[in-house]
């Protein structure tokens, strides 16, 4: 006989709908690969619930229901609309506290606050309108983490039937805002918590205290939130829940991340033809005005220009090298300071480093394919993507030891690890890569050994399968 464990998997963005960031890749991923672990034994239904928010782009939409939910002397309508990708239904909430908000995130914390809290409480009452009871809530960081927290406060007021919640950590720095006058108007009490007082009314620590797992998107960061240097003052409470805590490593789509088959990079290769990379590392050298020089390293940035991410090491790193032959190609964009001090580099190192300040999947991908080095120099990385992406590309990471990177890059296996969050840490670091580099059978087997890991999504989903087993029983 078939068990079904139906899950309502809860996040702000998923691609293919709506994308800001690593977030939306994971939440476009993850419910996909569970559903495709079902078999004749367990059944997995797993339904994923989206703010409706005015940039989506969602085909075929059907409406489905139209409820309220009471907000002070007044409600609130909900509009809830339906439709499905590869066979998989996906819900969408609307209503005027997601239309007032245009973008996916608000510079604004009121605007933010009013519409994740509106979403987590009208997709918890999603359920009732479709006649279908999740077994599991599967909710991604602060937008949705409440929606964890009304789940267990239900409970206990309606004497409801146990429905198991779980947080996945992608960012704990970002808690949500203070929501206490947002949570009496919509008629949610305040419980009694173990939390820090100035925690009590933000959506992430609420929903990590009501949860029954929590977990961390990498094992590395489930142990760096227990210390005082990476749990935001959360660590001592987190410290109690470690029974509770786990890491699972996020993966990455390996059928469009696939040098073998990729149409946007100009030679395709895999791990037994890896000299073919040498043509993309012309054509790309050729793409941003550089020497077409196969032995000059060519290192690559391709990040959110943030202090979290460690750009400004790499970018000092790259000035205190210039007695060193090497190329640079930076791309992304962001904190506007740094996306200057990228141009600045420019100006300076104009034969040597490009900066492509702007978001561009193609010219990414190219870069993987063509670049010698990745460089991740993170203050912290809870997973990390651009490094495993790399690594199927051959594109080899020079990576700080936090969180993911730590968990994914072994040191003169698949790249190369340093310690310190300082730029000379990191000049070691590509001047031992580069060293290597020069020892072509050496660095080779670097690059093969990278991309022959399996960074794809069924791991990931088959532990979270593991974890939702244990919370059904």
């Amino acid at each position: 006989m078939t068990k079904t464990i139906n899950v309502l998997f809860l996040a702000a963005e998923a691609d293919p709908f709506v994308k800001v960031g690593g977030l939306g890749d994971v939440a476009g991923s993850l419910p996909q690969a569970l559903r495709a672990l079902s078999n004749d034994e367990i059944k997995l239904d797993v339904r994923l619930v989206l703010p409706h928010h005015p940039v989506v782009k969602a085909e075929n939409l059907r409406p489905l229901e139209v409820f309220s939910l009471p907000r002070g002397d007044s409600e609130v309508a909900v509009e809830a609309f339906e439709t499905t990708i590869h066979g998989m239904p996906v819900y969408f909430i609307d209503g005027e506290p997601i239309r007032s908000n245009g973008s996916v995130y608000s510079l604004d914390a009121k605007l933010d606050a009013e519409k994740y809290t509106f979403f987590s409480l009208a997709a918890m009452e999603l359920p009732n309108r479709i006649n279908w009871q999740p077994d599991v809530v599967h909710a991604n960081d602060w937008h949705t983490a409440l929606s964890i927290y009304g789940n267990l406060t239900k409970r206990w007021e309606e004497n409801a039937r146990h429905v198991a919640g779980v947080v996945t950590l992608h960012n704990l720095p970002f808690m949500g805002p203070d929501i206490n006058g947002l949570l009496a108007a919509y008629g949610v009490k305040l419980a009694q918590t173990d939390l820090p007082d100035w925690a009590r009314v933000m959506p992430m620590p609420l929903g990590l205290w009501a949860s029954d797992a929590i977990v961390a998107v990498s094992p590395g960061y489930a142990g760096e939130v227990l210390t005082e240097e990476f749990g935001c003052g959360l660590h001592d409470f987190l410290q109690l829940r470690k029974e509770t805590l786990s890491g699972i490593l996020n993966g990455i789509d390996t059928i469009s991340f696939d040098p073998t088959t990729d149409t946007a990079i100009g030679v395709n290769y895999d791990s037994s033809t890896i000299e073919k990379r040498a043509i993309n590392k012309k054509l790309l050298q050729d793409r941003l005005g550089l020497a077409l020089d196969p032995n000059i390293p060519l290192l690559a940035i391709i990040s959110r220009m943030d202090v979290q991410k460690g750009v400004d090491l790499a970018f000092t790193a790259l000035k205190n090298m210039k007695r060193i032959n090497f190329q640079a190609v930076i791309l992304g964009t962001g904190d506007p300071k740094l996306e200057e001090s990228a141009r600045s580099l420019q100006e300076q190192f104009p034969d040597k480093i490009k900066a492509e300040l702007r978001f561009d999947a193609k010219l990414a991908r190219q870069i993987y394919a063509g670049a010698d080095m990745i460089l991740m120099p993170s203050r912290y990385e809870p997973c990390g993507l651009a490094q495993m992406i790399a690594m199927r590309y051959g594109c080899v990471p020079v990576v700080r030891a936090v969180g993911g990177l730590k968990d994914t890059v072994k040191q003169d296996e698949t790249g190369f690890v340093f310690e310190k969050a300082h730029h000379m840490s990191l000049v070691s670091a590509i001047k031992t890569a580069m060293k290597t580099m020069a020892n072509s059978e050496k660095w080779q087997l670097i690059q093969r050994n990278g991309m022959l890991k399996d960074f794809s999504w069924e791991a990931s989903a088959r532990a979270y399968l593991d974890l939702y087993q244990t919370l059904v029983k």
